[in-house]
């Protein structure tokens, strides 16, 4: 096995990590990827716990990620005027070193270009699994027999979909939807981030190396519809959404026009009772992601190692090594998964009064008494895995 050939669907972050390792591992890998290039942007991801760091150190690539780190800064939830109403420490938010989605994606493919094959602006088509390996079909046309193929594609991952079945049978919506983007509309904000809340919809803005980063996180009974891909039809959605926002939701809307880096997409969790099927694996968000607020970036690179290194120990057996990942990341993820399962909510509570106990929560997290214990909780589904030497 340690000479096979594996497939990757998707580019983010689970794609170039688990190149990583199986390049180092002895396998020869491609990865392919409908985007035309590397997605720039997106929102801060964050590492805690000894899980976490101690697998950024057997990549060799945490010092690269103190150099790209941000500066996390307390989030405060302020009133229409802007005046603060409750704040959550930066610890609370950025973990131990916090990076930038995009920055980290390009950590991870700069880390692996010259030994994978890349192949951008392509996606997997059909795939048939034979006896001797499964058989792709590409959009572009290309045809090619790969030993395995691995679903790192996202929420919405077209391996799942052609190897397990519809999406619906598999993404579970919570009725909130995310959106991110940046705009060169500067509120002079320093560091940290500021939100502002009514019932159903939340608006947080913070500095973004000199522009400002948005979040939108919203409840909605009738989502946009149409392609997850059409950023025209979401941004209408949203400018229908925040209409009549106060504080500066106005201003800040007026970036998502013309926002390159808008990111969009229903808040939800992927429940799945397997993870493999034959010569086909799901790694990270494809198979046990949830959109937010699961530690997505620590799970995907620590299911990597776990998966390459199954795969390896192996042998000659992906069978035993598919089942071995399976049986290693299962409690990891549903830990993980556990996590993010009320984060739509703890942005954007439905009602006043929901927003006003939410708010005196932050202020009591935030005490002296409470922030050591709350931030041992925070750590402990990352660290609820003990990754094995391969």
């Amino acid at each position: 096995m340690k000479s096979a050939s594996v497939l990757i669907s998707g580019a983010g972050i689970a794609g170039p990590a688990l190149a990583f390792w199986l390049h180092r591992r002895g396998f020869t890998v491609t990865v392919v990827e409908r985007a035309a290039a590397l997605r720039e942007g997106g929102q801060a991801v964050d590492f805690r716990g000894a899980a976490h760091m101690g697998m950024l150190r057997r990549m060799g690539v945490l010092e690269d990620i103190r150099r790209l780190r941000t500066t996390p800064g307390p989030l405060t939830v302020v009133d229409g005027q802007g005046r603060p109403l409750a704040s959550l420490p930066p610890e609370f938010t950025g973990g131990e070193v916090e990076i930038l989605r995009g920055d980290l994606s390009r950590l991870l493919y700069d880390r692996t270009r010259d030994d994978a094959e890349y192949l951008f602006g392509d996606s997997i088509a059909s795939m048939t699994e034979t006896p001797g390996g499964v058989d792709v079909a590409f959009e572009s046309g290309a045809r090619r027999t790969f030993d395995l193929v691995v679903g790192a594609d996202g929420l919405h991952s077209t391996v799942r979909r052609l190897a397990f079945g519809p999406e619906e049978r598999f993404v579970h919506p919570s009725g909130y939807y995310v959106a991110i983007f940046t705009t060169p509309d500067d509120l002079g904000l320093g560091p940290g981030s500021l939100m502002y809340t009514e019932p159903g919809r939340s608006l947080a803005a913070g500095d973004e190396r000199g522009r400002t980063g948005v979040m939108c996180v919203f409840s909605a009974e009738h989502p946009p519809g149409g392609d997850h891909r059409d950023t025209g039809r979401q941004r209408r959605f949203l400018a229908d959404v925040y209409e009549g926002m106060g504080w500066e939701a106005a201003r800040l809307m007026k970036g998502v026009r013309e926002a390159g880096d808008l990111y969009f997409d229903a808040i939800g969790l992927v429940r799945m009772e397997r993870f493999t099927r034959g010569r086909v694996a799901l790694l990270g968000d494809a198979g046990y992601g949830a959109t937010c607020g699961g530690m997505g970036a620590g799970m995907a690179m620590i299911s990597a190692y776990v998966l390459a290194g199954e795969l390896a120990a192996a042998g000659g057996g992906h069978r035993t090594g598919l089942a071995r990942y399976e049986q290693e990341i299962r409690g990891y993820a549903r830990a993980c998964q556990k996590v993010a399962g009320n984060v739509g909510p703890f942005f954007a509570p439905p009602t006043d009064r929901k927003i006003r106990n939410r708010n005196r929560t932050y202020r009591i997290l935030s005490s002296p008494i409470m922030s050591a214990p709350f931030n041992r909780l925070t750590t402990r589904a990352a660290n609820s895995i003990k990754l094995k030497d391969y």
